[in-house]
């Protein structure tokens, strides 16, 4: 069965990505099992980076059949599940209030939220309501990173030193914006449960250093001048690995949109929620030692 698919949000690229991987069939990287059927292009009248792509991503995705409305709960009630694209963080939550009575499976764009609080208030609305919900950054399903699961003569990971462009926008605080990215390729990487968080950060560039509870060592390096390549050197206990994302012709949203199609399907997240609400705290911390040059908790 071909789940019929709304979307809330058409102020970023990932919206139109996505509805071409999942509308065209003759896409060399097609996702099937969806289509995109309707769509609410909801955007952030204070946000130039949204208000200022609206129209032409609209007619962007309406050359794929899409259909236009106007409220929330028009999409949420005549489709099976639902993109919520919505570039601005700042919103998710109301956005998320406003579609969980209705049930239907919910992927939320990166970033989640902008504030642990929020993201444990997604939490209460999931399990009240009964909705699933699943966030992630596209490159944590980066076809080089999920190929690190078939190496099997190098011993475990002991370490990982990612890096990506990481641009700063005052709307979405420090990490929020494009630090997830490189953040999230981390924690695929290592897996969950980081100490404390130190950053150096300077006009060009920034260094998170993270210790996990087990003793691993994990960074993420974000450029703002001249290298805008994303990928990540891994070390193993009897020798490393280098990657970079852009050697694989497969692109990363197709690979997040699979994952999505999965989880519409099934209702479990490739990534469970409370593991992204510990990354949003993840970015918290790092954002306060960025400030303050201190070490922060997670």
């Amino acid at each position: 069965m071909s789940l019929k698919i709304g979307i809330i949000g058409l102020d970023t690229s990932h919206a139109a990505a996505f509805t071409k991987l999942l509308n065209d069939p003759a896409h060399p990287f097609h996702v099937k099992g969806g289509k995109v059927v309707m769509a609410c292009p909801a955007g952030s009248d204070d946000f130039e980076l949204s208000y200022s792509r609206i129209d032409g991503i609209v007619k962007e995705v309406k050359q794929y059949g899409v259909q236009m409305v106007d409220t929330f709960e028009e999409v949420a009630e005549h489709c099976d599940a639902i993109l919520l694209e919505s570039v601005d963080g700042r919103v998710h939550l109301e956005q998320v209030s406003k579609l969980a009575k209705f049930k239907k499976p919910i992927f939320v764009d990166k970033p989640l939220c902008l504030t642990t609080a929020d993201a444990l208030k997604m939490v209460e609305l999931s399990k009240h309501y009964g909705v699933p919900i699943m966030s992630s950054s596209a490159l944590r399903f980066a076809e080089p990173i999920r190929q690190l699961a078939s190496i099997r003569d190098k011993g475990k990971i002991i370490g990982a030193d990612c890096f990506g462009p990481m641009e700063i926008i005052d709307t979405q605080p420090g990490y929020f914006w494009y630090g997830i990215h490189t953040i999230e390729m981390l924690y695929a990487i290592v897996g969950r449960g980081p100490r404390d968080v130190k950053v150096v950060s300077n006009q060009d560039s920034d260094l998170i250093v993270a210790q996990w509870e087990d003793g691993i060592i994990g960074t993420a390096r974000g450029n703002r001048k001249g290298n805008y390549s994303f990928g990540a050197v891994i070390h193993f206990e009897k020798g490393n690995e280098y990657i970079l994302i852009d050697s694989s012709t497969k692109p990363f949203y197709a690979s997040l949109l699979e994952q999505v199609l999965l989880f519409f399907q099934t209702g479990i997240p490739a990534v469970q929620l409370d593991e992204t609400v510990e990354i949003i705290r993840f970015i918290e911390a790092a954002n306060e030692s960025r400030k303050t040059g201190e070490k922060m908790y997670v």
